[in-house]
């Protein structure tokens, strides 16, 4: 498989639906909560681009969320996660 048999939509996709599992220190005021960042990082710079967590360069672990990638986040972790009835 070469990079241009990957879809690096769907890769994104997954690793915002990820980042809900890891989602800690949220504040309900500006929407904002924090996720780990143990992932590709051209996965994370593409998901900084699209405005859903801010930048990811720095020493810290984590990253945030703006509230848009927060409620993405969770959207995307039950579609992609959760068991069908």
């Amino acid at each position: 498989m070469n990079d241009a048999d990957i879809d690096t939509d769907r890769i994104d996709e997954a690793v915002l639906a990820l980042m809900y599992l890891t989602l800690h220190e949220e504040d309900r005021r500006s929407g904002m909560a924090r996720a780990w960042k143990s992932f590709d990082w051209d996965a994370l710079d593409r998901l900084h681009a699209q405005d859903l967590i801010l930048d990811p360069v720095g020493k810290a672990k984590s990253v945030l969320l703006t509230p848009e990638g927060r409620r993405r986040s969770e959207e995307l972790f039950y579609r992609l996660f959760a068991k069908g009835d």
